[in-house]
């Protein structure tokens, strides 16, 4: 749900289930790649872009100042290289020289400059910019060298400017907010923007004068298809060729003669995890006990089984078990019913009236569940917990909502008993946009309301610290803090198994995953399918 919380994963083992040939010497240009989301992009400007559809499609569009290699390594994108200060204050960035904006403009350092202008303004409503509030100041040295210092040390700070880089020439007069930009990008990345029909695709083609060099895809089709069986239905006709498929899919309807002839099929644990959220807002969940209570009520282990099929781990808090910050000591509260009834009476819920629903104060513990429409896995997630919830005399409905509609009139309005939705983690631990106590304005992500003064505390020091083994220390106790405290019940972390159609060549897994070099994948001429792209 972002580009610094977004397509990241941590150094952990990679399963792949496929045949691995060795990559032809000669790679093809041509053809197109069809993949498939069930939601829509909001918003092509990548200081925006919040959701993870719109972020995918931003991170083919821009560069950011650096980004993660295949080993989970930084290293230079629209930087060549870099200095840091002794002191840690201060990063000097060698920009690339010789790079065009898709109009043919030259990309330049006050492109950054103004990429930063914008995180800081009051009236850009972004998520990001907690990172960049850091900032004393940022100096334009030359046209290719720009000067960043901090207030303090900060930690993250090289790992922030993977940020998407925009274009000053185009945006410097226009409302970020309202700007026709959002629907027709420019950036300096390996594919340009072509077009974009709501609700049905996006388009992006190959950038050929791309400084990394041409991708071998000269197409790059991104189809909106709001519903998980739809998009398997497209994988069986081959009119898509790329998909994360679901547990189900992944283990019981994909070991067929068909798709072992036209697909491979990878696994990797996801650097990220899944959660029920609670409107800290609302009355009904303002007493830790209650969140406690419902924790206990919800079978993790059964949503492992029954939803993921094994193929994902019980979550214990806001980092994934491949991370170093995470704390393993921390274990998942066991599915104890008579635990959940005992807290909830604790706190003053109980069954007065005898009509089988718990009640305070002559009102029944009745709240919603939403999450996202065409997320099989999601839906049936809250179904089991509603099952769950109602065995200790809860009632709790699911609601289903389109994605788009879902975040922008329920969870940026904080109009919301309680979600399902799921984080994707940057590598650097570093969470102070989910649970910093200022993060919670429209559009940002602390959108559950949530507010500790010792975990503030603790998220502005593991910025300022950069040995790994203090940050670990900090990380650990804001792990056990958050965890104790219940804004969310965190449910599980599941393993991304995503499914390539055979005819691309180039794929190589990495601890990153596959995606790390999609402009060196290709399709040989004799497969290619879509041959006028």
């Amino acid at each position: 749900m972002l580009k610094k919380i977004s397509r990241t994963i941590g150094i952990f083992f990679l399963v792949f289930v496929c045949s691995l040939c060795a990559p032809l010497e000669a790679s093809d240009y041509g053809d197109a790649i069809i993949t498939a989301s069930i939601g829509d992009a909001s918003s092509l400007i990548p200081i925006l872009a919040s959701d993870g559809s719109s972020a995918e499609i931003c991170g083919l569009i821009y560069n950011g100042l650096v980004r993660y290699d295949k080993d989970l390594n930084l290293e230079g994108e629209l930087a060549e290289n870099w200095e840091i200060s002794g002191d840690g204050l201060s990063i000097v960035f060698h920009l690339r020289k010789n790079v065009k904006w898709h109009d043919g403009a030259p990309f330049t350092a006050r492109d950054v400059e103004f990429t930063y202008q914008k995180l800081i303004d009051p009236e850009v409503k972004t998520p990001y910019g907690g990172d960049f509030e850091r900032v004393k100041s940022l100096d334009v040295i030359d046209d290719h060298t720009v000067k960043v210092t901090y207030k303090e040390p900060f930690s993250p700070g090289l790992s922030s400017w993977g940020m998407g880089i925009m274009p000053k020439h185009l945006l410097e007069n226009e409302d970020l907010g309202n700007t026709k930009y959002s629907r027709a990008p420019v950036g300096t990345g390996p594919y340009r923007f072509r077009e974009w029909k709501t609700g049905e695709k996006i388009v992006l083609e190959s950038n050929h004068d791309y400084f990394e060099g041409r991708p071998y895809i000269n197409r790059y089709v991104y189809r909106i298809i709001p519903d998980q069986a739809t998009i398997f239905l497209e994988l069986q006709t081959q009119g898509v060729d790329e998909v994360t498929l679901t547990p189900l899919q992944y283990s019981r309807q994909t070991d067929t003669p068909f798709f072992v002839r036209y697909y491979r099929k990878y696994r990797y644990p996801s650097f990220g995890y899944t959660y029920m959220g609670f409107n800290l807002k609302e009355p009904l969940f303002a007493d830790r006990k209650v969140r406690q209570a419902l924790d206990y009520a919800i079978d993790k282990d059964e949503i492992i089984r029954g939803v993921l099929l094994g193929l994902g781990r019980v979550s214990t808090g806001p980092f994934p078990p491949e991370s170093w910050a995470c704390d393993k000591n921390i274990k998942p509260l066991p599915y104890d019913p008579a635990k959940a009834k005992v807290l909830l009476k604790e706190a003053g819920w109980e069954d007065h009236d005898g009509d089988g629903w718990l009640d305070k104060d002559g009102r029944k513990f009745k709240f919603t569940i939403m999450t996202n429409q065409g997320n099989d896995t999601r839906k049936t997630t809250a179904e089991i917990i509603q099952r769950r919830l109602k065995d200790i005399g809860i009632d709790a409905e699911v609601r289903i909502i389109e994605w788009a509609t879902f975040l922008s009139e329920f969870i940026d309005k904080g109009k919301f008993d309680a979600v399902i939705m799921g984080w994707s983690l940057s590598r650097d631990p570093d969470c102070y946009d989910i649970w910093h106590s200022s993060k919670t304005r429209s559009g940002e992500f602390n959108f559950v309301g949530y507010a500790n003064k010792e975990v503030d505390t603790l998220l502005l020091q593991g910025r300022r610290e950069f040995d790994q083994g203090k940050r670990k220390e900090i990380y650990n106790r804001i792990n056990r803090l958050v965890f104790d405290d219940h804004p969310y019940v965190f449910l599980y972390v599941s393993d991304v198994l995503p499914i390539v159609h055979e005819r691309f060549k180039g794929i190589v897994p990495a601890p990153a995953g596959i995606g790390y070099n999609f402009i060196k994948w290709y399709v040989p001429k004799a497969q290619q399918r879509y041959t006028r792209w």
